[in-house]
C-alpha cells in the first residue's frame, strides 16, 4: 500500500496566516506544511484540504483514480472546492466499516474528542491508522495487532501513542509519522530530536512512503540523561521524552518533608502534570529497580539520590569523610552506573548541572558540587542520549 502525503500540517498549515511567531517565522522550505491529506494507492484520499489537486502534481500524483474521499476532522471546515472528477467527501460513522471496489478496507474508529479515526486495510493486508488533529482512540482495552503505520497528532496528543502501544496496536516495527504538525515545537532538528524520543518521525510534504517498510523507523533510546540548572526546564524535558509511554515508573528521589508547604507545592506541581497512567514510587534504592525488568523509568533527580548517599556515607563529616565516607560513596556511585550500563529498561533520569557559577564556601559545599560532578559524569558515560538543558532549550550532548 503506498500512501503519499499531500500535506503534513496542521489545519491552518505552517506557517499560519499572518502567525507572527519565531516557529513559523522559521517554517521555511521543507519545514513549510499545508493541512495534512492523505492519498491512499491513488484511490482514497483522507481530508480534502485547499490545493489537494495540486499538491498531488507536485508530488507527482494524480488525483484522477481517487474513488473515495473521507473526513476526519471534528467538522467539515471552510469551503473547499472539489476538484473536478473527485467524489464528494463523505464521512464513515464510527464502526462501520466500508469496503472499496479497489480492494481497500476502511473502518471508522471512534475517538475520544469530536472527529474520526480510520483504520485503513490494504488489498495486500497492510495495515494503517490515521487519527485527526487533538484525537485519541476511545475505549482500547482488547489486545490488538500492532498497525503497520500509524499517523496521528504525536506533538499535540502523545498519550494517543501511549494508549496505543499499551494494548499492542503499536509495536517496535510500527512506523509512526508525526502529522497535523503546528508552531508548538520548532522545526528541524528539535522536531525530529522531539519525535524520535517518541519513536516517531516527520516526513515533508509531497512525500511517498511504503505502508509496512519500517526501515525508518526510529530507535528509542534506552538510557537517557538530562542535565540543567535550577527552573531550566530539565524535568519538563525528561517528563516529555516518555509521555508517549504507558505505565511510566516515576521514581521521586527526593522523599517527603514534613512541614515544608514550599516543598510540598513543588511536588504537587509535578504530579499534577504527569500522565494519570504514571505510577510514582519514592525511594533511593535505584539498583534494584534498574535491574528489574518493567515498564520506562523516570528517575528525578540524581542529584537529590546523591545528597541520600552522602548522608548515609558521613560525608558531611571531614574526618568521616577521609576516614571511610570517600570510599563508602564512590561504591555507592559505582554500583549505581553499573546497573545503568547492565539495565534492558527505558530510563530517562534528571540531575541538575553544577560548578558552573560561584565556588561555595564551606568544604561540605565544595565537596558536594564535585562529587555530583563526578556523578554526571559516570553517568553520562553509560547513557546513549545526554541532554543540557539551557533556558528551556534542550542542546544535545551526546545522541
Amino acid at each position: 500500500m503506498e500512501l503519499t502525503l499531500l500535506g503534513t500540517g496542521a489545519p491552518a498549515g505552517l506557517p499560519r496566516p499572518d502567525c507572527p511567531c519565531a516557529v513559523c517565522a522559521a517554517a521555511l522550505g521543507p519545514d513549510a506544511r499545508a493541512a495534512t491529506a492523505l492519498l491512499l494507492d491513488g484511490a482514497l484520499l483522507l481530508d480534502l484540504t485547499p490545493g489537494a489537486a495540486f499538491a498531488a502534481a507536485r508530488a507527482g500524483r494524480s488525483l484522477a483514480g481517487v474513488r473515495q474521499v473521507l473526513l476526519s476532522h471534528p467538522h467539515d471546515g471552510p469551503v473547499v472546492e472539489v476538484p473536478a472528477g473527485v467524489p464528494q467527501p463523505g464521512r464513515v460513522p464510527d464502526g462501520r466499516e466500508l469496503t472499496l471496489l479497489t480492494g481497500h478496507r476502511v473502518r471508522a474508529v471512534a475517538l475520544d474528542a469530536p472527529g474520526t479515526g480510520y483504520a485503513v486495510t490494504g488489498p495486500e493486508g497492510q495495515r494503517l491508522l490515521y487519527l485527526p488533529p487533538g484525537g485519541a482512540p476511545a475505549g482500547l482495552v482488547e489486545p490488538a495487532e500492532p498497525y503497520d503505520m500509524v499517523l496521528a497528532d504525536v506533538v499535540g496528543r502523545p498519550d494517543a501513542l501511549a494508549k496505543l502501544r499499551a494494548v499492542g496496536a503499536v509495536g517496535p516495527t510500527t512506523d509512526v509519522v508525526a502529522v497535523h504538525l503546528d508552531h508548538d515545537v520548532p522545526p528541524g532538528p528539535e522536531l525530529a530530536r522531539r519525535l524520535a524520543a517518541a519513536g516517531a518521525r516527520a516526513v515533508p510534504d509531497g512525500a511517498t512512503l511504503e505502508v509496512g517498510a519500517y526501515e525508518d523507523v526510529p530507535d528509542v533510546p534506552r538510557r537517557t540523561l538530562v542535565l540543567g540548572g535550577a527552573r531550566s526546564g530539565k524535568s519538563v524535558e525528561a517528563e516529555r521524552r516518555l509521555e508517549a509511554f504507558p505505565d511510566v515508573l516515576y521514581v521521586a528521589t527526593g522523599g517527603s518533608r514534613n512541614g515544608d508547604t514550599e516543598w510540598s507545592a513543588r511536588v504537587a506541581a509535578h504530579r499534577e502534570r504527569r500522565p494519570g497512567s504514571w505510577q510514582t514510587v519514592e525511594t533511593c534504592d535505584l539498583v534494584p529497580l534498574l535491574e528489574a525488568e518493567g515498564p520506562p523509568l523516570l528517575i528525578d533527580c540524581l542529584s537529590l539520590w546523591l545528597t541520600d548517599a552522602m548522608d548515609a556515607a558521613g560525608a558531611w563529616d571531614d574526618a568521616v569523610w577521609a576516614e571511610r565516607g570517600e570510599k563508602v560513596l564512590r561504591e555507592r556511585v559505582r554500583e549505581l552506573t553499573e546497573a545503568v550500563r547492565a539495565t534492558r529498561r527505558t530510563v530517562v533520569a534528571v540531575s541538575n548541572e553544577v560548578g558552573s557559577g560561584i565556588v561555595p564556601s564551606t568544604a561540605s559545599g565544595r565537596r558536594y558540587r564535585d562529587e555530583l560532578g563526578r556523578l554526571n559524569a559516570g553517568f553520562a558515560h553509560e547513557c546513549e542520549h545526554v541532554l543540557l538543558v539551557v533556558a528551556g532549550q534542550a542542546v544535545v550532548l551526546r545522541g
